[in-house]
């Protein structure tokens, strides 16, 4: 094993909080009526899976384990993802569209590359993930306009 990277905690974290976003998607995907909304649902779950297998992935080749994190909400936000609320109601309690911003405004991952110690690897792999988390933004940014659109269209 080699010395531990400085940055070894936000791949952990980024590992555990997409492998439980790919569960309560996942579950979303599953039980809503809508083909468009489930669509937009079964890529941002595949996104979310595979972000956290790949960052778990990388843990395991720098030669450590991933730490799993128990997050206090997930139970939470299953019941919320299999309940029978409305999309609509389970975007706004799920708080999927509340890390989107403008594209020329500063985000949460704008500080992911501040450690300039990063190699390669694990930098390429974070910038491909910040990519498509911001396109989940935009994904998720339609989808809720869509949503919006057809609750304030009268019967």
């Amino acid at each position: 094993m080699g010395e531990k990277p400085s940055y070894l905690g936000l791949l952990n974290a980024v590992a555990c909080g997409e492998a439980d976003a790919h569960e309560y998607f996942t579950a979303w995907a599953d039980m809503t009526p809508d083909d468009d909304v489930r669509r937009v649902l079964r890529i941002i779950a595949t996104r979310e899976g595979e972000h956290g297998m790949a960052f778990a992935k990388r843990i395991h080749e720098l030669g450590f384990e991933v730490r799993p994190k128990v997050d206090p909400k997930h139970a939470e936000r299953m019941e919320i993802a299999r309940s029978d609320r409305s999309d609509l109601e389970k975007m706004e309690a799920l708080g999927v569209t509340s890390f989107c911003t403008a594209d020329d405004e500063p985000d949460v991952f704008d500080s992911f590359f501040r450690d300039h110690s990063i190699d390669i690897q694990t930098g390429a792999l974070i910038g491909r993930y910040i990519a498509e988390e911001r396109d989940t933004g935009r994904l998720a940014t339609g989808c809720r306009a869509k949503l919006e659109a057809k609750v304030s269209v009268p019967n």
